[in-house]
């Protein structure tokens, strides 16, 4: 199966979109304490992917195998997931770490794809 995944996040709150032929899951979380208010925007979009894709095997909307089109808003999160620029980011090291274990672990086929702020689905969610 196909999916969309949109994904954003900003100091205080994550979101994420997951569109599955036709069909649309939309989620908005608070950061938890040890985050909110104390972590940069990119930091909070690598805790969306990584929790979004979670919430989205554990709904069973993601299932093993699936190809999943990660639609990625910011240049440094695709240079460095695709491109594999160097990251100097504990944090974001360490997420993607988490992200990619995910990924091998459930066998899911990853295709990144660049888009415009504006385009990003799940950026509507957080205001």
């Amino acid at each position: 199966m196909n999916h969309s995944y949109y994904f954003d996040g900003n100091q205080k709150k994550i979101s994420w979109t997951i569109e599955t032929n036709g069909s649309r899951a939309d989620q908005v979380r608070t950061h938890i304490e040890d985050y909110y208010e104390k972590m940069s925007v990119e930091q909070s979009k690598y805790v969306a992917l990584h929790v979004g894709i979670f919430w989205g095997i554990g709904r069973f909307i993601i299932k093993n195998g699936d190809t999943v089109n990660i639609m990625l808003d910011l240049r440094s999160m695709f240079d460095h997931l695709v491109e594999n620029k160097i990251q100097n980011d504990p944090f974001v090291i360490n997420r993607s770490k988490f992200i990619q274990q995910l990924i091998d672990q459930r066998r899911l086929q990853i295709k990144y794809q660049i888009i415009d702020p504006q385009d990003n689905k799940a950026n509507k969610l957080l205001s």
